[in-house]
């Protein structure tokens, strides 16, 4: 059974998230406040966690840059802000997803299966269908697992970090533009900006230069994209 984690520090709403989800076949853990919730998500990570912004003792952004330390649990925030650049810092962290309170609780519900289904690529396959793992130079990426390595050391992910990151890799030297980066990575129901491409792609170099300070194998060409280089 899927699991999901509430954390939003309105009852109300975690009341009526709860008994919908629970409706829907999903386990639900529940949280009222950042701090409590962090211990909780850490100790027994769920399978995706919608998070609120705006939080006592602890607010939804520090929370999942807590997270991000030793996680790459996926994301949802939901918001009833307006203002474009909790987006631009939520992405910049490393959310999968935002939703806009107040919002129905199917539209919530399919943006849930959205951001499972590319955190599970391979669901439902058989062994034969597994996809093969892409080894492009030092990067290794094995899709049936979600993992990827520089060379032989673990690199953590996200799932939309590594879904752009396998668009680059599939066809190194090709030129990804942001339009198709984003179809890789997300939904057709997520509609996210050029900016948020280019938050990804810094944080993907990020994690590999900690790894490897001299990581240059994702190219900017101005105007145009990405490409993966394969030394």
């Amino acid at each position: 059974m899927t699991t999901l984690a509430l954390v939003d520090d309105d009852e109300n709403i975690v009341a009526s998230l709860k008994i919908f989800f629970e409706a829907e076949g999903y386990a639900v853990k529940t949280y009222y406040d950042g701090l409590s919730a962090l211990s909780g998500l850490m100790n027994a990570p769920p399978d995706l966690a919608i998070l609120d912004v705006k939080m006592p003792k602890m607010d939804g952004m520090e929370l999942l840059k807590r997270l991000r330390q030793t996680s790459e649990l996926p994301v949802i925030f939901l918001t009833s802000k307006d203002e474009e650049i909790d987006e631009v810092i939520g992405f910049n962290i490393g959310a999968d997803d935002f939703v806009r309170k107040p919002c129905s609780n199917r539209l919530l519900s399919e943006r849930v299966k959205a951001v499972l289904r590319r955190a599970r690529p391979g669901e439902g396959s058989t062994e034969d269908g597994d996809l093969r793992p892409i080894v492009r130079g030092q990067l290794t990426l094995d899709p049936n697992r979600h993992a990827c390595s520089w060379n032989g050391h673990p690199v953590r992910l996200t799932v939309t970090e590594f879904l752009i990151l396998q668009a680059l890799a599939t066809r190194p030297g090709y030129v990804k533009s942001r339009d198709q980066l984003m179809d890789a990575a997300y939904d057709d129901q997520i509609y996210v900006d050029d900016r948020t491409i280019d938050s990804h792609i810094k944080r993907l170099r990020k994690k590999f230069r900690e790894s490897d300070k001299a990581f240059d194998a994702i190219e900017t060409l101005y105007g145009v994209g990405y490409r993966y280089n394969e030394s």
